[in-house]
């Protein structure tokens, strides 16, 4: 590997923490704001069905995620300490891919998977699950609810199954 290669592969790796670092910033705090607000209108008694309608297909709620996406795996015995091995072995793993990058599509999807994971992860070990907030339906039909982190792992995957589809279309 050239010096020129080396030096492109730490700027993406850069970048890509840098990104991760700001979505799990984000994430963390979206959380802890969205959080304060639901427990200072129930402390007021103006708190309705523990959400806060903010659209007629959208609401603010207070939901600690045990399990893994969708609430599964929710009353699993040690799931705190099973799901975080988990998800730090693939950011991990992630980490370890995005150090050997040279694509800066690959820096962007690898960085908002690893920040998203990071901010659910901070989420497990602080709180003992991860905190949702987002509660998207259509009348009584709920949508589980996620959060920002959830938002990023998603489009972080989708970015990287759109690339190997278009790389695959081009072979």
């Amino acid at each position: 590997m050239s010096f020129t290669e080396l030096f492109k592969n730490k700027k993406l790796f850069f970048f890509g923490i840098s990104i991760s670092i700001i979505i799990a910033f984000f994430d963390l705090l979206s959380k802890r704001i969205t959080f304060s607000i639901l427990e200072n209108k129930a402390s007021e008694g103006l708190l309705l069905n523990n959400s806060i309608e903010v659209t007629s297909f959208f609401n603010l709620v207070k939901v600690w995620n045990r399990g893994v996406s969708f609430g599964m795996f929710n009353g699993l015995e040690y799931s705190q300490i099973i799901f975080s091995a988990i998800v730090a072995l693939v950011m991990i793993i992630m980490i370890i891919w995005l150090y050997r990058n040279q694509k800066l599509y690959l820096s962007w999807a690898l960085g908002f998977i690893i920040g998203g994971a990071l901010g659910n992860l901070t989420d497990r070990i602080n709180q003992g699950a991860v905190a949702d907030f987002l509660d998207f339906h259509i009348a009584s039909y709920h949508w589980p609810a996620f959060n920002l982190a959830d938002s990023f792992v998603f489009i972080g995957v989708a970015m990287l199954l759109l690339e190997d589809l278009i790389s695959k279309k081009k072979n």
